[in-house]
């Protein structure tokens, strides 16, 4: 079951809210909650539910050791047991079958190959971060240690964002876990944030995943230089409304639910830098490895960049287990790197317009790394990219690069952009659309607002009610023509 279906929308959800509302003290609210978001996790996955409460059960068990064992031994060895358990599973269900298939191609041996994406439970990558935050921050007496179960088991298993995040901080509903009330404004403001975040995901990611289904093809050497940036482009703004869809529809169920989670996207694509465009992007994981990664001593004061490709390459890996992604990550972190021996002194001093087109290529290109896992194909893309960039500056006519864009014939890429252009058009406004998304409307729309008179305030609400109204209705007629609907980052 995921957000983006009839069932849960119509069903699983109105369910749940009509129980939690129906309850009045904040004890059976919690049960509430937790029987269905165990009911939850366990609709496609019934076998994985035992995984989850496996790992509550010994973090729950271990963190109290650590609480209770504060300056000896036992303390610091609850503590590492509990990252060996964590970090292992995570390993075991998610990278054996890339590490057994390098091992075979390194040692030249036959060990029977485990397909991971059916071994995959469902959010481990996300539950297992949360469980790790918990404990480590339980340990250095961030938070204090949740001595009932089933509170700790609520937290892990809150169905609003335990399969795809934002990964929460134990920290953000530690008081809210006891103490919270769902008020008129949590219900109107958490079902419009709902609606938004599917909207996002329905009427944008969805129709914007055809683009590169036509153009990112396993011949991309044949593809046209114009349809390969329609392409990559398309699949960067795919990812955003499909992942921050996702989040706004986490955050708007939390707060229906009384629960207040912080923000996991601000419109990354206004960045000006790259440094600045994973502040916005993820930024519960990006936070996640910054406090329990980046900042510790692993490798000396004197060699913090070390801890900076270090973070990236888990960031790389913590994504998928193949090298495209481990790539990827490295790739970033190199030019975060850059960014931070330039200094933002220097930084400042560039013009915004060549900031921009340096980091949203930078970006581009990075895209492009994700979505492809096959190195010969990531070859091709680059040998796109790099005719682009030969055109742009004139180096196609040295033998750097290969002007084919125009070179005539049945299969050639100009033969092949005509039928792109053709395609593209089909679907311009989705793609125009979305460009115009990327950018704050909302946020400045409501700015505005907040400067107007009370009767004009009065007025947008309504206004705003009758749309998500209409987008509602819209993702309805659209998720019957559908017949699945999986975020990206269930994969994760």
């Amino acid at each position: 079951m995921n957000f983006a279906e009839l069932l849960f929308l119509f069903v699983f959800l109105p369910l749940c809210v009509g129980c939690y509302l129906f309850t009045g003290q904040t004890r059976y609210r919690n049960t509430v909650l937790l029987v269905f978001s165990l009911l939850f996790y366990a609709w496609g996955e019934p076998t994985k539910l035992l995984l989850l409460l496996l790992s509550a059960v010994v973090n729950f068990l271990l963190a109290r050791s650590i609480d209770a064992n504060r300056g000896n031994r036992l303390c610091k060895l609850s503590l590492v047991l509990s990252l060996v358990y964590n970090i292992g599973m995570l390993a075991v269900f998610k990278y054996t079958g890339f590490l057994v298939e390098n091992i075979n191609s390194l040692l030249g041996t036959s060990i029977p190959l485990v397909n991971s994406q059916k071994l995959l439970p469902l959010g481990i990558s996300f539950y297992t971060f949360q469980i790790i935050s918990y404990v480590v921050d339980v340990y250095w007496e961030k938070v204090p240690v949740q001595k009932n179960f089933s509170k700790l088991l609520l937290y892990i298993s809150l169905f609003p964002q335990l399969v795809a995040g934002p990964i929460v901080r134990y920290s953000t509903i530690a008081q809210e876990i006891d103490n919270r009330r769902s008020t008129l404004t949590d219900l109107t403001e958490g079902f419009s944030r709902l609606i938004v975040g599917l909207s996002k995901k329905v009427i944008l990611a969805n129709t914007l995943s055809l683009l590169p289904q036509a153009f990112l093809t396993d011949s991309i050497a044949t593809s046209s230089v114009t349809a390969t940036w329609v392409g990559v482009i398309a699949y960067s703004m795919q990812v955003y409304f499909d992942f921050s869809g996702y989040s706004d529809m986490a955050i708007g169920m939390g707060r229906i639910f009384g629960f207040h989670f912080d923000e996991n996207f601000n419109y990354p694509f206004i960045c000006r830098s790259v440094q600045e465009f994973w502040q916005r992007w993820h930024i519960s994981l990006g936070s996640f490895f910054r406090d329990y990664l980046l900042y510790l001593p692993i490798f000396g004061k004197r060699r913090q960049w070390l801890s900076l490709f270090l973070v990236w390459f888990t960031t790389g890996l913590w994504h998928g287990a193949s090298w495209n992604f481990i790539a990827w990550g490295l790739y970033f972190g190199l030019f975060i790197f850059i960014e931070q021996k330039l200094g933002k002194r220097v930084l400042k001093r560039i013009p915004d317009v060549a900031m921009h087109i340096y980091n949203k290529m930078v970006i581009l290109i990075g895209f492009g790394i994700f979505y492809y896992d096959d190195c010969s194909t990531i070859g091709s893309f680059f040998s796109r990219m790099g005719t682009f960039f030969g055109n742009l500056f004139g180096l196609s006519g040295n033998g750097l690069f290969q002007a084919d864009e125009f070179t005539l014939g049945p299969n050639s890429p100009f033969n092949q952009g005509l039928k792109d252009n053709v395609y593209l058009m089909k679907y311009i406004w989705i793609f125009l659309l979305a460009l115009l998304f990327c950018f704050p409307l909302l946020p400045m729309i409501k700015k505005l607002l907040n400067k107007c008179s009370t009767p004009v305030q009065a007025g947008a609400q309504v206004l705003s009610g009758v749309c998500c109204v209409g987008l509602l209705l819209l993702c309805m007629v659209m998720l019957v023509s559908s017949r699945n609907n999986p975020f990206l980052y269930f994969r994760f």
